[in-house]
C-alpha cells in the first residue's frame, strides 16, 4: 500500500501509538489501514450418506476436489455465506446447517469455517466456479486429489468420527501450520 485510501496521500510502514504490530498509517490524516484475515465459509453437505464435493474449475488447484467453500461476504452470516457458496459452486441448497470445524491458517491470514448440512433432494450440478460436483461415500474421497489442507482435515474428521452428530463430537477446532514460503 502506497497511498491512503481515504485521503490519497502518501502511507508510512509503523507502529501505531497504542498499538503493538506495523500497519500503513497515512502521514497526513493519521488513518490506520488494518489488515484483517480472511473468513473462508464452508459446507459439508451431506445426502444418503453419501458427500458432495466439488472440482474446482478455477486457481489456485484448479481441477482438484473440495468441499464447497469460498470468501464470506459482507453483511451476511457465516451459516449464510456456506449456503451461499454451496448453491454457487454446486447449485445445490442445503438446509439444518450447524457449525462443523473450525480451521486456523496463520501464515495466510484465514479462517475456515466449515458448516455441515442436509442437501436438499440430493440436487447438485458443477456452478461455473466447478468442472463437475459428485457425491461419494467416505470410503471413496480422493485423498491424493483434494484441493487444501483444510478440507482433507475436515473430511478426515469426518471418516474417523464416523459422521458422528456435532452434539457427540463437538466442533472441529485445529490451526493448520504450513512450512514459510522460500524467499523468490
Amino acid at each position: 500500500m502506497n497511498y491512503c485510501s481515504h485521503c490519497a496521500e502518501p502511507v508510512g510502514f509503523r507502529i501505531p501509538e497504542g498499538d503493538s504490530l506495523p500497519r500503513h498509517v497515512c502521514d497526513a490524516c493519521g488513518t490506520i489501514h488494518y489488515v484483517n484475515p480472511k473468513i473462508i465459509v464452508g459446507c459439508l453437505a451431506e445426502w444418503q450418506g453419501r458427500i458432495l464435493l466439488c472440482k474446482r474449475a478455477i486457481e489456485p488447484r484448479h481441477g482438484l476436489w473440495t468441499l464447497p467453500a469460498g470468501f464470506m461476504e459482507r453483511e451476511e452470516t457465516a451459516a449464510e455465506g456456506a449456503a451461499r457458496e454451496t448453491l454457487e459452486e454446486a447449485e445445490a441448497e442445503v438446509t439444518d446447517l450447524s457449525l462443523y470445524a473450525v480451521l486456523d491458517v496463520p501464515q495466510i491470514s484465514q479462517l475456515y469455517l466449515i458448516y455441515r448440512g442436509q442437501l436438499v433432494a440430493g440436487a447438485h450440478g458443477a456452478g461455473p466456479e466447478s468442472l463437475e460436483t459428485r457425491l461419494v461415500h467416505p470410503d471413496e474421497i480422493p485423498w491424493d486429489e483434494l484441493a487444501f489442507p483444510t478440507m482433507q482435515v475436515t473430511l478426515q474428521h469426518y471418516v474417523d468420527t464416523g459422521g458422528a452428530a456435532l452434539g457427540e463430537t463437538g466442533p472441529l477446532t485445529r490451526t493448520i501450520r504450513r512450512p514459510a514460503r522460500k524467499p523468490r
